[in-house]
């Protein structure tokens, strides 16, 4: 049997008493989103496909910003075109409001919300935890994401395997 259930931070997955995986909120939030827009594989992550789903129209320009149901993205590799994608989106479904009168270090904030946002939106857990044994090279072609990039998520990833008490798999991975 199979039971989940939550607490603070945390949501749990029970497996005949042992617990097998726990995903974070914003884990959870990036699975809910994706679970209401269809999305289940990585094939399924384009700019063009999420933000149809999310009503967003994509502009290109000079900047990287988001305003109303707008997002502009700098024009660049298709890879760092989805990071960017990733971390406006966060602005777009978690930030409210006009930026420039707010304090530095609330944008400040918000910016490393919407970066660490990007790693969990451009690489989904529970899409990570299909693959068998991730690498960068994997992660880089499977989620369209630079190597710096795929290595962070990597990293992310493992502490968080480490986290849970999965030693044994957390040692397969090589970043």
């Amino acid at each position: 049997m199979c039971t989940i259930f939550c607490n603070i931070n945390r949501t749990y997955i029970l497996f005949l008493g042992v617990i097998i995986i726990f995903y974070t909120h914003l884990e959870d939030y990036i699975n809910e989103l994706y679970k209401d827009m269809s999305i289940n594989e990585p094939g399924q992550l384009s700019i063009k496909n999420i933000a149809k789903k999310l009503k967003i129209n994509i502009i290109y320009g000079r900047v990287s910003l988001y305003f109303e149901n707008y997002i502009v993205l700098k024009r660049s590799t298709s890879e760092k075109e989805w990071q960017l994608f990733g971390e406006e989106v966060c602005h777009y479904l978690r930030h409210i409001g006009n930026h420039i009168p707010m304090h530095e270090l609330f944008m400040d904030y918000q910016e490393n919300q919407a970066n660490y946002f990007s790693y969990h939106f451009c690489v989904p857990t529970f899409m990570l935890n299909d693959i068998e044994i991730p690498t960068t090279h994997r992660i880089m072609e499977t989620f369209n994401v630079e190597q710096h990039f795929a290595e962070r998520r990597l990293e992310m990833y493992k502490n968080k395997l480490l986290l849970e008490g999965r030693r044994n798999e957390s040692s397969l991975i090589r970043i």
